[in-house]
């Protein structure tokens, strides 16, 4: 596949940024077919590319369908590349600190002077106003916009299981720099988007302010959350597993105790509407827990999915490799790690007519793919040779 093929072929993406929130504006306009160029700082390149645990898989995920350019941008030689650079692309993505990229000299007002259609997105922490030179972090944010709260127990605030709010934000970009880019269509000129992690918190937070200013009160975390459905839980197998089964109508109750082999809850008339279930949990919930506990995890889901109801195993991160829908679908494609092995990574939950939004770059080694972008954009081969030899531009290729 190539991504000639694919909608935003054509488009020239400039992407100095590092870690989970800048990569993904450019990993999704990238697979949406975007030549992206990611500017890695001399001499090792992007951080990420060296990180261990929890962050090893920043790297191989986040910058599929890029290539690569180590520049020296603290040097004069690798600014001027840069301006260069700036004069021929559409778009630049920055998610450096506060002031950082105006330290380096491209902040907005001085590139648009540049390259006036240029669309310049600045990934941050906060829009403008008092926190605005703060630093932020995905945690910082989830702990002051309240998404930790309801994620723990009460006065255990915890941070979501992934990097929510980064790869939020970094969407959010790339929804603004696709907005930008059909207004320059119109207007003939690019302009500053900007996208930022705790206002991306206070979007995910609405739907429970929006209890706060109807109640007055504060909504119980998602661990102590009232009940409004009477089966929404958690039940143990016979083969020390974990199945969430959700009653969420009368209609799936009357399917599920007719699959289960529970007539007995059917006939019951103190369950005989949800309400009454939840009013009743203590009645016939421990006993639905010793039937269930019987069963193994296949039985369950077999049942479950015959009567038509909401269910789930509980997947770990590593068993989405194997997972039959994803697989079947052909929602994972192979991507080559930094160690040469390879693993299936998903692509981006959408879909657009008979596009394959795929893998068509594996993760570029440092340097990889960027020569090539230098001669495309006017460099000559002597010209880059002697950035190399200046050490103004790293080419490892490793």
């Amino acid at each position: 596949m190539s991504d000639q093929e694919l909608p935003l072929a054509g488009i020239k993406v400039l992407e100095m940024t590092h870690t989970v929130m800048g990569p993904t504006a450019g990993l999704i306009l990238a697979d949406l077919g975007a030549s992206v160029l990611k500017i890695e700082k001399t001499p090792k390149g992007d951080d990420t590319r060296h990180l261990k645990g929890f962050g090893a898989g920043f790297f191989p995920y986040f910058n599929r369908n890029k290539a690569s350019l180590c520049l020296d941008l603290k040097s004069e030689k690798g600014a001027d590349v840069l301006n260069q650079l700036v004069k021929q692309a559409d778009v630049l993505i920055e998610n450096f600190g506060p002031g950082t990229i105006e330290r380096l000299g491209f902040g907005y007002d001085k590139v648009k002077k540049i390259n006036p259609k240029l669309i310049f997105c600045s990934l941050k922490g906060f829009m403008p106003g008092p926190y605005e030179k703060r630093l932020a972090l995905d945690e910082v944010v989830q702990m002051m916009g309240g998404l930790a709260y309801m994620t723990g127990p009460k006065g255990r605030p915890l941070r979501a299981g992934a990097s929510v709010t980064d790869i939020l934000g970094g969407t959010f970009g790339a929804v603004g720099i696709l907005a930008a880019l059909r207004e320059r269509e119109k207007t003939g000129f690019g302009q500053l988007v900007k996208a930022t992690l705790f206002e991306s918190i206070a979007l995910l937070m609405a739907q429970h302010m929006g209890v706060t200013a109807l109640t007055g009160q504060d909504p119980p975390p998602m661990p102590e959350r009232g009940r409004t459905w009477s089966v929404y839980d958690l039940f143990s197998t016979s083969d020390n597993e974990q199945v969430f089964i959700g009653i969420t109508s009368d209609r799936h109750w009357k399917r599920f105790c007719e699959t289960f082999g529970f007539d007995d809850f059917l006939n019951d008339p103190s369950l005989g509407s949800n309400q009454l279930r939840v009013e009743n949990r203590d009645k016939f919930l421990p006993e639905l827990k010793n039937r269930l506990g019987s069963l193994t995890k296949s039985q369950i889901m077999t049942f479950a999915q015959k009567a038509v109801i909401p269910f789930a195993q509980v997947s770990k991160p590593g068993d989405l490799f194997d997972d039959p829908h994803l697989n079947d679908s052909g929602w994972l494609m192979k991507t080559e790690l930094p160690n040469g092995q390879q693993a299936k990574f998903p692509k981006l939950p959408l879909k657009i007519g008979e596009h394959d939004l795929g893998l068509y770059k594996n993760p570029p080694k440092l340097g990889q793919g960027g020569k090539e972008w230098l001669l495309n954009s006017g460099f000559s081969a002597k010209a880059i040779d002697e950035l190399i030899s200046d050490q103004v531009l790293v080419d490892k290729q490793t």
